[in-house]
């Protein structure tokens, strides 16, 4: 394990780190993204991909231990000076570590029949929360259509906890996405959608359509829609936020389809 204690903020690591943590364009251009917390570290490193590097700060917690006791020899681990680090921290208080990894070069999965597309879900949040259900559902992919939120910005990659390291995650244009979903059934979440999700088949392939609280699916999303569901709701809100409804309807599929195989 090499380590280098770094002070200056011109230091070519702490620039690329900044970088990677608040650019999109820095993202796309290195091929990495940043991940923060001794959690999401953990995941990174044994998840399969490859990380660049660790930046850790001089201070830092027990649990930071731990995560670097199973880093590889040639994982290059370098110490930063504290209140460096805690400039560079996107959270307010910081474990104290911070890791590069490659952005993951996913494959589709073979024999698609669980897919979840999101349309111009624009909150980092929400989108971070969504990816989290749907690795935990057991989705296989999630689809990002153009206006939804950068996937591996800092606060989607917090709220994903981990989901960006074990799901695949595919940016494709309409005219491919057509062709990948050929032979699903595609349910748009809508509060007036034809069928309750509870009536539903969700056995059958099919994918998850979910789109902006604000302004709903595209017109280029709606092309691909087979049905609509709602989720029944006994009180009188309108609506629910698109992160909850999408929790709500992949547990839904995921219930259906474990209940069908005790049959």
């Amino acid at each position: 394990m090499t380590q280098e204690i770094i002070t200056s903020s011109q230091n070519q690591y702490v620039q690329e780190a900044r970088a990677l943590l608040n650019q999109p364009k820095a993202r796309r251009k290195s091929q990495a993204f940043a991940a923060e917390g001794a959690r999401l570290v953990e995941d990174g490193l044994r998840s399969g991909v490859r990380a660049r590097y660790l930046l850790v700060r001089t201070t830092h917690p027990a649990r930071v231990d731990a995560v670097l006791s199973q880093c590889p020899e040639t994982l290059p681990v370098l110490i930063v000076e504290d209140k460096l680090f805690d400039s560079l921290a996107d959270t307010v208080t910081s474990q104290g570590i911070l890791g590069v990894f490659d952005l993951p070069a996913w494959n589709l999965p073979d024999g698609l029949n669980f897919a979840l597309i999101l349309d111009q879900l624009r909150d980092p949040g929400n989108l971070g929360a969504t990816l989290r259900s749907a690795e935990a559902a057991g989705a296989q992919v999630v689809f990002l259509t153009p206006g939804t939120a950068d996937a591996f910005a800092p606060k989607v990659v917090r709220s994903g906890m981990g989901a960006h390291f074990r799901l695949p995650i595919l940016q494709l244009d309409w005219e491919t996405l057509a062709v990948v979903l050929a032979g699903l059934n595609v349910y748009h979440a809508d509060m007036e959608g034809e069928l309750s999700c509870w009536e539903a088949n969700f056995r059958l392939p099919c994918a998850l359509l979910i789109g902006s609280e604000a302004e709903g699916i595209s017109p280029a999303a709606a092309n691909l829609v087979t049905r609509s569901v709602r989720i029944p709701m006994a009180g009188k809100n309108e609506s629910l936020n698109a992160a909850v409804s999408a929790g709500i309807l992949l547990f839904e599929i995921l219930r259906q389809r474990s209940a069908e195989g005790k049959q």
